[in-house]
């Protein structure tokens, strides 16, 4: 019997899967081909595959339900700016010659230079020494406590470092029956949150707890607390992003507190008038501790998978997932590889990324309204489909959509929410974290802006220990 011919098809219509380079030749030859973008579960290794198989497949229904839980909390949580306080009266933890800072804790001796300048400058502001020569030596024979802020529920933006005489936002989540706290934005210029240790930035420290804080406190008093949410909501339909972006944010805060800063009865009024009016970065402190706020309540979900803590220190880069209570999971801090530099300054003069803001992006803001913010697209690419891309990227590993921080350019949809360490492993896409870049090595202060990626290695981590605990 002679074999039958076989006829292949004039017309070829083609499924890629995986390398798009298949795809490409496909269609170079005029036929049809659809790429699928696909690639091996946590780049294959095999102990994450297996901890994967356990967390999507027996632990699942419980995950599942803690999620939901702890997602609910996220988007349901209410802060109220309610006080601004002394840290060491409301900061628990806080006593005698401590300095609270951002990211993970870690030893004097691993600080960047930026962070170690801002710690002097808070040692002087104290008093407790005269000149950074000293504060440095005070520091060094162990006379200063050095903690992390987000161990004494508190949050602080890029290289932040407080003593406990400095003014604090108070911000209470009456949803969930707690209270987080941030410092005051510094503002602009030569100031400590930018790693300068110059007279101005102490000078600044000073008159934020003597001239500022007084009126502010007295101003929010009058006006009773305030919905932090509510004002991010509106500010995320006005183009803010509410982490590299708080323009309209902060200027609805001042809106709102304008009637009763004006009958505030004080000498400092119109100088802390002229700092607010030049300030476009003051609600970035309240938004950190509201996200803080809420963050906290959802961490206290038991068996869950979403990262409720995310903080650097310009050495170290740590997360917290829900289901494993307050520990971190370090590994080193990147640098900000998406970036519009000062004139004269690069990615050699820069400090890697730093501060507690991260935790913006895991209540919906930051990268995850990037979409929201044209100011936001001329760092990830230049247009605002490379912005709405950002935001479809934390889409991806994020469970849950807000209820009430809304895209316009999407339809109104709500920005992701909950990062899930089981997705960021899985698909290996971290989130993507607003920021500024901080000038590595000689006090200058700020260089630039851009977006960082956070390192994968901490997520992995997590979620193996996440597998170990629910084994």
């Amino acid at each position: 019997m002679r074999p039958r011919r076989l006829r292949l098809p004039d017309q070829v219509q083609v499924v890629n899967v995986g390398l798009s380079m298949f795809g490409d030749a496909v269609r170079a030859q005029g036929a049809t081909a659809v790429d699928v973008d696909w690639r091996i579960p946590a780049g294959g290794r095999p102990e994450l595959v297996r901890a994967l198989q356990q967390l999507y497949g027996p632990c699942a229904g419980r995950i599942d339900a803690a999620n939901g839980e702890a997602l609910r909390r996220l988007d349901e949580g209410l802060p109220m700016l309610s006080a601004i306080a002394t840290m060491r009266d409301v900061v628990p933890g806080v006593d005698g010659r401590t300095i609270l800072h951002c990211g993970p804790a870690l030893d004097w001796a691993e600080f960047c230079d930026p962070l170690r300048r801002s710690v002097r400058a808070a040692v002087m502001a104290e008093g407790w020494a005269p000149n950074p020569d000293a504060a440095e030596a005070l520091i060094g024979d162990g006379g200063v406590r050095l903690d992390a802020a987000n161990d004494h529920d508190m949050v602080v933006p890029m290289a932040t470092a407080i003593g406990p005489s400095s003014p604090v936002l108070v911000v209470d989540n009456e949803r969930g029956g707690n209270r987080a706290f941030a410092s005051l934005n510094q503002g602009p210029g030569k100031v400590a949150w930018f790693g300068v240790e110059a007279p101005e930035a102490v000078e600044r420290l000073i008159w934020l707890r003597d001239a500022a804080a007084p009126v502010l406190a007295a101003a929010l008093r009058r006006s009773g607390p305030i919905d932090v949410f509510s004002l991010v909501a509106q500010g995320v339909q006005m183009g803010d992003d509410v982490h590299m972006r708080t323009q309209a944010t902060t200027n609805l805060l001042l809106r709102h507190l304008l009637p009763h800063l004006v009958r505030v009865d004080s000498p400092d009024l119109p100088a802390v008038a002229d700092f607010l009016s030049a300030n476009h970065l003051f609600f970035l402190n309240v938004a950190m501790a509201g996200a803080k706020a809420v963050a906290d309540w959802a961490s206290e979900v038991r068996d869950s998978s979403i990262v409720v803590g995310m903080a650097r220190n310009g050495t170290t880069f740590g997360i917290r997932v829900s289901g494993l209570g307050g520990r971190w999971f370090i590994t080193g801090a990147p640098p900000v590889s998406q970036a519009l530099y000062y004139s004269g300054y690069g990615p050699e003069t820069s400090a890697p990324d730093i501060g507690d803001s991260a935790v913006l992006e895991l209540v919906g803001l930051g990268g995850s309204a990037a979409a929201a913010s044209p100011a936001v697209a001329s760092f990830v690419g230049g247009s605002m489909a490379d912005a709405v891309a950002t935001t479809l990227k934390m889409d991806r590993i994020c469970a849950g959509r807000s209820s009430r921080f809304k895209l316009p350019t999407l339809g109104f949809r709500g920005t992701p929410i909950g990062v899930d360490v089981r997705s960021v492993v899985e698909l290996e896409i971290t989130p993507a974290v607003n920021t500024g870049i901080l000038h590595a090595t000689d006090g200058t202060g700020q260089v630039g802006a851009g977006v960082a990626e956070a390192p994968l290695e901490c997520f992995q981590e997590a979620m193996l220990a996440l597998a170990a605990v629910l084994r």
